[in-house]
């Protein structure tokens, strides 16, 4: 830190201590969203109220011209500390920003015709919003920007569009160039600019040739911590945008005739003078031409406070960048780009990460903050762009995000892995030296983790052996017995506890009986082939015999479903559930005339948490016990053996509950390929096809490891056996052997049916008149604070240990 820079600090340390006690022993880093006025402001302010009376600017008293004066005092100083030529500028008065942003698109909608609307990615949230009253609108990046500058338009014609972006991001510090207002071509192109963030800490310079921008919103409160004001400039080249402007307010009309005839006459002198309908917050406005003096006073120029807040926020970057685990691993997750270049802004946005790869909760973090008096913002902090591209999050991951109940400001902010928000520092003019060290120490001290905790010891002792099984195959079946998505190699598939992501999402309802339809009397369904198209957000099914295909949102978008749930009541393997039929016509068809039968997509449960919940219903078996397994050669026809136990009090022992979706009995399914091997053996004996695989629609499909000594002791059927299983670094409880019945018989190629693979299994795996072949499993959930525990994922090729 050079002479000047170190001066310069303990110059606002002192000011620090004298104008905001309020801050005394406390972290500061919120200044963007929580700027605070100094005692010499407020003291100032309230002595100018208690010494002079002022009155509403709309009277000719002496109060009044007193408060009419000051008025147009502090609108010509503003005009001067934005550097803004009043010869082509006006300034509007606003509640704030978003007011600012509100009056601009009031003028738009009265446009003859409707206007189009771009925003830039980065904005904040109010002037996203703003594309709800455009006729059609976009949402644009940096390319896409450029793109437009070159010529290439993104709307389809030429009506007045408005191009809405930031000049500092309020998630991350990215500034973005002043000069796109200026590069537009086209006539009847307009930008509106938020320069609310850049504007807290640097010089705004309206009179720069870069500087083109039709409209341009601020917060005084952000610059000066009071007052509660924003202001709107507006290039006088653009004021016609309001000529149709239909609402009118007091103060801004010269006659207004009521009664028999209804006419008005607006101001015309300024601009201001016809859109600060009804009473100024004339007091507010005095106040800001106090705080213009007093700013300047405790911290000099606004090039001062921007070379300030630069050097701090290099400090804090760089602090957080260095952390690391004991492990070697980063602690901070940043989004935010170097400082060191002039393109950053002071906000420093990042997550934080455990030793062993898991994020750490928002909640979790802004507890340990509250109490150590750090004040921070976290969240998705009004930018949903932002929040999007810095957190990888598709729009549809965002909607089943809010469809799985998540809520801004709500604890679960990690879903299916990511984080939903982020952690915001942002130094301001008051902020020291101090404030970005004591921050720095307080995450070494609560969240950098020097001794590595251990993964959470798996029960099972023998789970520590060599793997002697590969995964060969995932497959999920997002609608209840349809075809079968198969995970592509190398995809990491995430795990829930109600099965696998995807699986079971949706289902056929009979329009007249409510009830599921199935492959078991409607075997066209494996014709019904489901694609998850995460990149479009889409589910597309297509039907193999005719090549046509719907898609479906993989959010639970609620437009799309019935709202009266009443009416969805149905049965899925004989319990009554709720789900949630979808209204569209056309998707309704498409699946009514692939099947021949009339029907509707259901979703159950919506967004992944449902109106309802199931139980599974898989229990071990009397031929999985123990000695009994001992008694029985892989395959053979076992001997008679005792029934097991029918009643719930007799079973309780023997069954795991676990929460379902629409599968039959359990989460998750599993097949071993050596039983496959070994049926298939005994139906060529009597000449019959063999089985595919895919007959048996398990989602986890386990081989042998060619080559591992141990990999002929996980035998055929050697999965009744087994009690755990550990599929690379997650484990998993046996539940018991899967019951068939004839559906393994239907082609899940062709959909037609025959007497295999079920009359052979009849034979070789009938247990007390009941058939098994295949093993239900349920995810074990661990405590912890790693990656795996967070998020659990299995892919194919992972190794497979067995428990028995």
């Amino acid at each position: 830190m050079d002479s000047e820079t170190c001066g310069y600090n303990e110059a606002i340390e002192n000011i620090r201590d004298a104008q905001y006690p309020m801050l005394k022993d406390s972290i500061y880093l919120d200044h963007a969203g929580a700027t605070v006025p100094s005692k010499a402001l407020m003291d100032a302010f309230a002595s100018e109220l208690t010494s002079v009376l002022y009155g509403n600017p709309h009277s000719g008293s002496l109060p009044s011209q007193l408060s009419t004066d000051q008025v147009d005092d502090v609108r010509l100083r503003l005009l001067e500390f934005f550097n803004a030529d009043s010869d082509e500028y006006d300034l509007v008065f606003v509640a704030n920003a978003t007011a600012g942003v509100k009056l601009v698109l009031d003028g738009l909608r009265s446009i003859q015709g409707g206007f189009n609307y771009a925003y830039h990615q980065a904005c904040h949230t109010s002037l996203v919003g703003g594309r709800e009253e455009a006729r059609h609108s976009i949402c644009v990046n940096d390319e896409q920007v450029q793109n437009w500058i070159d010529g290439r338009n993104p709307f389809e014609d030429d009506s007045t569009t408005l191009f809405s972006y930031t000049a500092q991001s309020h998630l991350d510090g990215r500034r973005y160039p002043m000069s796109w207002g200026r590069d537009f071509k086209t006539a009847r192109t307009y930008t509106l600019l938020d320069a609310a963030s850049l504007g807290a800490t640097s010089r705004i310079d309206m009179f720069h040739p870069d500087f083109a921008a039709d409209f341009v919103v601020l917060s005084l409160y952000k610059i000066f911590g009071f007052p509660d004001l924003g202001v709107l400039l507006v290039r006088k080249s653009a004021e016609h945008l309001f000529d149709q402007r239909k609402y009118f307010g007091g103060g801004t009309v010269d006659m207004v005739v009521v009664g028999r005839e209804q006419w008005h006459a607006r101001k015309t002198a300024f601009l201001h003078e016809r859109l600060e309908d009804g009473t100024l917050p004339f007091h507010n406005i005095i106040a800001a031409g106090i705080a213009l003096q007093t700013h300047a006073s405790l911290f000099g120029s606004m090039d001062q406070v921007s070379r300030h807040t630069a050097y701090l926020t290099r400090r804090l970057h760089a602090g957080l960048e260095k952390l690391r685990h004991g492990n070697g691993r980063p602690v901070c997750t940043l989004y935010s780009p170097s400082p060191e270049s002039q393109s950053t802004g002071p906000v420093v946005s990042f997550n934080i990460r455990s030793s062993l790869g898991a994020w750490v909760t928002l909640g979790e973090f802004e507890k340990l903050a509250i109490v150590n008096k750090i004040h921070v913002r976290t969240g998705g902090v009004c930018s949903p762009g932002g929040i999007a591209a810095a957190l990888d999050l598709q729009p549809w991951e965002m909607k089943k995000n809010f469809s799985a109940g998540f809520r801004c400001g709500m604890d679960n902010d990690i879903m299916n892995g990511k984080p939903v928000g982020v952690i915001r520092a942002s130094l301001g003019a008051m902020s020291v030296k101090a404030d970005v060290d004591g921050f720095l120490d307080f995450i070494r001290e609560f969240f950098v983790e020097v001794d590595i905790p251990q993964l959470p010891n798996v029960s099972v002792s023998d789970l520590t052996g060599k793997p002697s099984l590969l995964v060969k195959a995932i497959t999920v079946y997002p609608i209840k017995s349809c075809g079968g998505f198969t995970v592509p190699p190398g995809m990491d598939w995430a795990v829930r506890p109600e099965g696998l992501a995807w699986d079971r999402e949706w289902c056929l309802l009979h329009k007249g009986s409510g009830q599921a339809l199935s492959q078991k009397r409607y075997p066209r369904m494996t014709l019904l082939r489901p694609t998850l198209d995460f990149e479009a957000g889409v589910l597309r099914i297509t039907c193999k015999d005719s090549l046509q295909s719907v898609t479906v949102p993989l959010s639970a978008d609620p437009t799309l479903l019935e709202k009266d749930i009443r009416q969805t009541k149905t049965r899925v393997c004989g319990e009554e559930i709720t789900a949630q039929m979808y209204k569209s016509v056309e998707l309704n068809n498409f699946f009514s005339d692939a099947l021949g039968i009339p029907c509707v997509l259901a979703r159950f449960p919506p967004g992944g948490r449902g109106l309802g919940s199931r139980l599974n219903k898989a229990k071990m078996q009397k031929h999985q016990q123990a000695d009994t397994v001992q008694r029985l050669l892989p395959g053979s026809f076992p001997d008679d053996v005792p029934s097991p136990p029918d009643s719930d009090s007799e079973q309780t022992k023997l069954k795991v509950e676990t929460k379902i979706l629409l599968s039959n009995e359990s989460p998750i399914l599993m097949i071993h390929s050596a039983s496959v091997d070994a049926l298939n053996e005994a139906i060529a004996q009597h000449g019959g096809p063999p089985a595919m695989t895919s007959a048996f629609r398990a989602n986890i499909v386990l081989e042998g490891v060619q080559g591992n000594e141990d990999w002929d002791k996980r035998p055929a059927y050697s999965e009744d056996s087994w009690r755990k299983v550990r599929i690379g670094n997650q484990t998993f409880s046996l539940l018991g052997a899967c019951r068939r019945c004839q559906m393994v018989c239907v082609d899940q190629e062709t959909g037609e049916r025959r007497q295999e693979p079920l009359a052979t299994l009849s034979k070789t795996r009938r247990f007390n008149g009941k058939i098994y072949f295949g093993a239900h499993m349920k995810h074990d959930e661990m405590s912890g604070s790693s990656e795996d525990v967070q998020h659990p994922t299995i892919r194919i090729g992972e190794p497979v240990v067995v428990d028995g």
